[in-house]
């Protein structure tokens, strides 16, 4: 007869001792949700020419955000435009990492709609419609490591921040065709606890040559005012456009 195998004995002390460590620990914090969301008109020479929304959730390190702009008033009678795009990915260190991003625009003359997925940080194009030839100034995604998409960079630049946060950024962007980057300068005190910014939008590669020609850099500036939970929040922008001067004011 062979004999019983003896089963070792268990850490019944170690065990006993992990539970009361577990019992004692506070529970894991949920992740904290912020939440941002404004609506600007776009004014040009005074008239209401149309608007731009955003809402966002940032929980973790993870963000999303949905965004709008559409012409209204005078100028949606004159040329009906729209915009809807909608972007996630992270944010690391301030660092701000798109996984997905997908928009559909419409310029009064033409419809589009693109899809760009993320890997390694490299943006991937899924979706282009509608197709067309290559341009011998087109630019190649492969080549486009660490960009953001459009609606991120909008969201980075125009979502509340705490006092100390605002200005002082600067974005390389890419929309699936065309390349640009976005710089904002140190912020400066005004009275009333208002901060303002200088920066700029430049065109850097994958516009048509005409458009180059037309112009590259379009000079803004940001006003930020602490809204009611103490963030600071863009109230207005004044802008170059190839319109003339705009403002974005936040209602």
């Amino acid at each position: 007869m062979l004999p019983t195998a003896r089963r070792p004995a268990r850490p019944v002390a170690g065990l006993a001792l992990t539970a009361l460590l577990a019992l004692a620990l506070p529970p894991a914090a949920p992740a904290q949700t912020v939440q941002d969301q404004a609506r600007f008109d776009l004014v040009m020479k005074g008239i209401t020419a149309g608007s731009l929304t955003f809402s966002a959730n940032q929980q973790g390190e993870g963000y999303a955000v949905v965004g709008r702009l559409a012409s209204s008033g005078i100028m949606a009678m004159i040329r009906r435009v729209s915009y809807d795009a909608r972007a996630e990915g992270a944010i690391r260190d301030g660092t701000y990492i798109p996984a997905r991003y997908a928009e559909t625009a419409d310029t009064g003359k033409r419809s589009s709609e693109s899809v760009m997925e993320y890997k390694g940080g490299v943006p991937q194009v899924r979706v282009y419609n509608p197709p067309r030839d290559p341009a011998p100034w087109d630019v190649e995604a492969a080549t486009q490591g660490g960009t953001v998409d459009p609606l991120t960079a909008l969201y980075a630049t125009l979502r509340d921040v705490a006092p100390g946060g605002e200005c002082n950024r600067a974005l390389k962007m890419f929309d699936g065709r065309r390349a640009s980057q976005l710089t904002l300068g140190p912020p400066q005190a005004l009275e009333g606890g208002a901060v303002t910014c200088s920066g700029e939008y430049r065109r850097v590669a994958g516009f048509a040559p005409e458009d180059m020609a037309e112009k590259t850099s379009f000079p803004f500036s940001l006003t930020y005012l602490p809204g009611a939970d103490g963030r600071m929040q863009v109230v207005e922008v004044t802008m170059d456009s190839l319109y003339g001067k705009a403002r974005l004011i936040r209602r």
